[in-house]
C-alpha cells in the first residue's frame, strides 16, 4: 500500500546546511527576498556534520557579508606565520615558504572552526527568513514524468531493522519546489544519483577523493605558537602514495592536527586512521603534542579530482554545487571559499530564473566566468601529477604553480577511480602497526567516542551491500577485506570465531558519514544511504 504522506511547496529547497548551502540561500535572499527558501540539514544541529582544517580564505564572504567583522562572525585568528616540512622517520626538513607556490600560502586567511562558521551562516540566513530543518535528511529524489526533479523526500522514521513499521512510524515529507539545490558534501548519496542518472560527468576523468582526519588537542602553553600554520609531506606514507598533514595552531591553546591521504593508494593493507596516528608519533609532531590532551576526533572524505572530474553540474530543475560537485581546490588546501562562490552563482541563476525565465543552465556559463573557475583551471595538473610518485611530482608542481601560473599548455586526466586502485593482498606488503600508547595514539572506539556519534539501534542498515555473500567470497580472499583498514570507525569487521566460515560484521553505529567505504570499496558493493533522523557525528567545533 503506498504510504501517505504530507507535502511542502517552496521555491527553493537546498539539501544540506555547509558552506555552499547557506551561501546559496543568503545570496538568494539578498537577491529575491520573497523567495521562499528551505535547508534541509542531517545533523542534528548546522554544523553537527561539518568537518574540516580549517584554514579559511575569506573572499567568497567577503562579497557575500561584507560586513562579517561587524557581525560578530566566529572568524578571528588571522594566519600569522607558515611552516612546511619533509619528514623522514626520524628527521625534518624545512622548506623555505617563499619557495611556495603561491597558491598554498596563507598569510590573509583565518583560522576557524568551520562548523561554527556554518551556525554562524545559519542565523545569518535565518535573519533573512530561510527555514533551515536540521534533523531532517533528504533520502529520495522527487521527479515528474518527464524526468524533471521537482523536490525531495525526507526519511520515514519508526522503521526497525527487518524494514518493518514500529508503533513510533512516520512518513517522510515531500518536498516539492520549483527549483532544487544539490549541496551536500563530498559524495552526497543524492548527488551520485543525479550524477549517474543524467550523466552529468560524461566525457570526464574519474572523481578522485581523499580521507582527512582531524584532532583538536589542547596543549602546554610554551609549545603554542597562535597563529601558526604548519603542513608536512613525506613520513610515513612511501614516495607512491599521495598525502600529508596539517597542524594549525588556533585559540586558546588549542591546536587543529590532522592528516590527509589520497584514496587512490595501492596497498590494501594500508590503514590511513593507523598512518595519522603513526604520523603523530615523530619527533617533530611529538613535541608539540607531548603533555596535551586530545579533545576532539572526526574523518571525512575530500573531493580532489578538481576541474577535470568536475561534472555537469545542471539538470532539468536542480543545479549541484560545492563538494557534491567537486569545486576544491587540491593544492590549495582549501574547498570552502570556492563551494561558497558555487552557491552563491547558483543563487544569482536561480534569481534570474524566477525573475526573467532565465534557463537554468546558465549556472555553467557563470560559473566558466568567475574567479572559482579560474582558481580550479590553474590548479588542474596538480592532483594528477601525483600518478608519477612524490619527488617528479613536486618538480613538476613547481613548475607548472611558480613559473607557468597553472596557465601550461595542457591538461592531465585522472587514470582511474579510486575503487580500481588496490593491488590484491598477495601482491601487496603487510604494514606492521605499532600499538596504539593511549597517550598520543588511539584506538578506532576511543575515537569514535569523542563523535559523539549516535544511530538508533532498530533501524535498517544504512550501509547496504549490493551482494552480501561478496565480502567474503571475493573480497576477503583477493584483497584481505580492507574494510578493515580503510574505515576510520571500526565499521567493519571480520569475524573468525569459526575459522571455517568467517562472517562480515557490520556496526553501523560507528559510522561517521564520512563515505570512504562508499568510494573505495573495491567492488563498490557498499552504498552509503542516509539513516534515520540526525543519526551520525555530532561535532562541536570542527
Amino acid at each position: 500500500m503506498e504510504i501517505q504522506r504530507e507535502s511542502m511547496d517552496y521555491d527553493v529547497v537546498i539539501v544540506g546546511a555547509g558552506p555552499a548551502g547557506l551561501a546559496t540561500s543568503i545570496k538568494l535572499k539578498q537577491t529575491n527576498p520573497d523567495l521562499n527558501i528551505c535547508i534541509l540539514e542531517k545533523g542534528s544541529e548546522v554544523g553537527a556534520h561539518i568537518l574540516s582544517g580549517n584554514v579559511f580564505e575569506t573572499r567568497a564572504l567577503d562579497e557575500l557579508i561584507p560586513d562579517w567583522k561587524e557581525k560578530n562572525s566566529p572568524i578571528k585568528l588571522k594566519v600569522k606565520k607558515e611552516k612546511f616540512l619533509f619528514l623522514g622517520k626520524e628527521t625534518s626538513f624545512s622548506w623555505p615558504t617563499w619557495l611556495l607556490p603561491s597558491v598554498q600560502q596563507n598569510h590573509k586567511n583565518y583560522i576557524i572552526s568551520l562548523a561554527n562558521l556554518c551556525r554562524w551562516l545559519a542565523t545569518q540566513a535565518e535573519d533573512l527568513g530561510v527555514e533551515i530543518f536540521p534533523g531532517f535528511a533528504a533520502t529520495k529524489i522527487i521527479y515528474d514524468d518527464e524526468n524533471k526533479v521537482i523536490g525531495v523526500q525526507t526519511g520515514d522514521m519508526g522503521i526497525d531493522k527487518a524494514g518493518n513499521n514500529k508503533d513510533s512510524f512516520e512518513p517522510g515529507l515531500n518536498i516539492f519546489a520549483k527549483v532544487t539545490v544539490f549541496s551536500e558534501g563530498c559524495r552526497g548519496h543524492l548527488g551520485k544519483e543525479i550524477i549517474s542518472k543524467f550523466n552529468l560527468d560524461l566525457g570526464k576523468s574519474p572523481q578522485q577523493y581523499g580521507i582527512g582526519f582531524k584532532e583538536i588537542w589542547e596543549i602546554p602553553e610554551e609549545q603554542h605558537d597562535e597563529g601558526l600554520v604548519m603542513h608536512t609531506a613525506g613520513w610515513p606514507l612511501d614516495n607512491s602514495t599521495y598525502g600529508g598533514s596539517f597542524c594549525y595552531h588556533a585559540e586558546n591553546n588549542q591546536i587543529f592536527i590532522g592528516y590527509v591521504i589520497g584514496l587512490d593508494y595501492k596497498n590494501p593493507y594500508l590503514s590511513p586512521y593507523d598512518e595519522f596516528q603513526r604520523f603523530k608519533t615523530h619527533p617533530a609532531i611529538a613535541k608539540i603534542l607531548n603533555g596535551g590532551k586530545r579533545i576532539s576526533y572526526g574523518a571525512r572524505a575530500l573531493i580532489e579530482g578538481g576541474l577535470q572530474s568536475l561534472p555537469k553540474m545542471h539538470m532539468p530543475g536542480a543545479l549541484i554545487i560545492g563538494c557534491d560537485a567537486g569545486t576544491l581546490n587540491m593544492p590549495k588546501i582549501k574547498g570552502s571559499h570556492t563551494a561558497m562562490k558555487s552557491g552563491m552563482i547558483a543563487a544569482e541563476t536561480i534569481s534570474e530564473y524566477f525573475t526573467n525565465n532565465a534557463p537554468l543552465s546558465e549556472y555553467e556559463n557563470k560559473f566558466q566566468k568567475s574567479w572559482a573557475y579560474k582558481e580550479l583551471y590553474t590548479a588542474r595538473n596538480v592532483k594528477p601529477s601525483f600518478q608519477w610518485s612524490l619527488i617528479p611530482a613536486i618538480i613538476f608542481t613547481g613548475i607548472d604553480q611558480i613559473i607557468f601560473r597553472g596557465y601550461l599548455p595542457f591538461t592531465l586526466k585522472h587514470s582511474h577511480a579510486d575503487h580500481e586502485s588496490l593491488i590484491p593482498a598477495n601482491q601487496a606488503k603487510k604494514i606492521d602497526y605499532p600499538k596504539y600508547d593511549g597517550k598520543l595514539t588511539f584506538d578506532k572506539t576511543s575515537s569514535v567516542y569523542l563523535t559523539g556519534t549516535n544511530h538508533e539501534a532498530d533501524q535498517p542498515v544504512h550501509l547496504q551491500l549490493k551482494d552480501p555473500d561478496l565480502p567474503i567470497n571475493y573480497t576477503l580472499n583477493e584483497y584481505d577485506e580492507p574494510a578493515q583498514r580503510y574505515c576510520p570507525a571500526g565499521v567493519y569487521e571480520v569475524d573468525r570465531t569459526d575459522q571455517n566460515h568467517p562472517k562480515f560484521v557490520i556496526n553501523a553505529q560507528n559510522c561517521i558519514h564520512c563515505k570512504t567505504c562508499d568510494i573505495k570499496e573495491p567492488s563498490q558493493n557498499i552504498t552509503w544511504v542516509t539513516p534515520e533522523g540526525a543519526g551520525g557525528p555530532n561535532y562541536a567545533n570542527m
